[in-house]
């Protein structure tokens, strides 16, 4: 019911509140600052490169010709705007949700889940551990993505521990209908696996719901456009229970029902919940777009190019491991892949130790300080997981071509 969740909203009345805007340092200080801290860590994230690239990475269709199939950028701001409304109605901190919102895919590969599947891939080889996009999400907004000071110097974003969880903990199926927070403060690097702890907010809790109802709405519409479906629109009308000449099939209708349910269907006691009838609804369809959609034949030969790609990339970097310096491993690169080595050269230098680094303009933290084979491993993964879909085909054919 409307403003239902008013009491629990992240504010000054709210029993984790200092928890919730709490960062590893202060932020630097302005003269005046009209934002809140939320808000603040808002423009921090879209004023990041990570963020700008996002309109370059696959969601789920890999380089369409028609500019209006959804990217990575057009689904986080979906999810912003769907986030926005349910938070809004149930009376709880829409700048909270909104912050999540547009950063909560900043950990994702090039070429979207199939990336992601590559990269773990790799990791759990050299690494003994999984590459997953939420966590990567977290390492990039900690230790990796910079922005400039008011004094020119380059610091890491330093977010606010409700955007950080809300990052890391958005991920996870919604099997259960009812999505609660967790009570506990916890250290967010003790996240070892995908969907292991709740979110610390509720408005955390909506970006995860608001994630889903997003995605599979949006993935139909463009699957129907680009004509995949044609051979399944019976299956999915009977599924969504419409009828052809009563409601149309789109993106509007889906998501418009999936929020009503939700918000009037949810509260404090119950958690976020849709209805039986939505909630079965929302899982068939799902079943139905990875089965018809995500798994489908027309997918598979863009998969097959993507592991050439990345794996490529990835073992040209790993083979130039000298054992004594990252930044003479990466130098190595400059005859043969002087794109290549531009690039990777001065993504090492914003989280490695180098020599100079106290008199230059860096003053985030330093992540690596040794020249460690596994570390450097970790350093690769960092940078491809950043790279754009252009990008990696353009290293790629740089690495290919004579």
């Amino acid at each position: 019911m409307k403003n239902s969740f008013e009491n629990y909203a992240a504010n000054e009345r709210n029993s984790k509140w200092e928890n919730i805007i709490s960062r590893k340092s202060p932020l630097y200080n302005r003269d005046s600052d009209i934002r809140s801290e939320f808000e603040r860590d808002y423009t921090r994230i879209i004023h990041s490169n990570s963020y700008r690239r996002l309109k370059h990475k696959t969601q789920v269709f890999f380089s369409p010709e028609n500019d209006h199939i959804c990217t990575r950028i057009e689904h986080v701001t979906h999810v912003e705007s769907i986030s926005y409304s349910i938070a809004n109605y149930l009376g709880l901190n829409t700048e909270l949700t909104r912050a999540i919102a547009v950063s909560h895919d900043l950990g994702h590969s090039p070429f979207g889940h199939s990336g992601e599947r590559i990269l773990s891939n790799l990791s759990k080889n050299d690494l003994g551990i999984p590459f997953w996009h939420e966590k990567n999400g977290l390492d990039l907004v900690d230790n990796i993505e910079l922005l400039e000071d008011s004094n020119r110097y380059r610091q890491n974003l330093n977010l606010t521990y409700g955007v950080r969880d809300g990052i890391i903990s958005h991920c996870g199926e919604i099997d259960e209908n009812g999505i609660r927070p967790r009570n506990e403060f916890i250290d967010l690097s003790n996240y070892v696996h995908p969907n292991q702890f709740a979110p610390y907010t509720w408005e955390a809790c909506i970006v995860k719901v608001a994630d889903k109802i997003s995605y599979v709405g949006r993935d139909i519409e463009d699957a129907i456009t680009l004509g995949i479906l044609d051979n399944h629109l019976d299956e999915l009308y009977s599924l969504l229970n419409y009828n052809r000449q009563d409601k149309k099939l789109n993106n509007s209708n889906i998501i418009h029902f999936l929020i009503d349910d939700l918000c009037e269907n949810s509260s404090p006691e119950k958690g976020l919940c849709f209805s039986d009838d939505a909630f079965y609804m929302l899982n068939k369809v799902k079943e139905f777009n990875y089965k018809n959609i995500y798994f489908s034949d027309r997918i598979k030969p863009s998969n097959r190019y993507f592991e050439l790609v990345l794996t490529e990339i990835y073992n040209t970097l790993k083979s130039c491991f000298d054992g004594n310096s990252v930044f003479s491993s990466a130098n190595c690169l400059q005859k043969f892949y002087p794109k290549l080595h531009e690039g990777f050269l001065g993504f090492l230098y914003s989280f490695y130790d180098f020599p100079d680094r106290t008199s230059s303009n860096f003053k985030n933290s330093v992540l690596f300080s040794d020249c460690n084979e596994q570390h450097f491993y970790q350093a690769i993964l960092f940078f491809i997981s950043g790279m754009t879909d252009n990008y990696a085909m353009e290293i790629y054919n740089e690495i290919v071509g004579f």
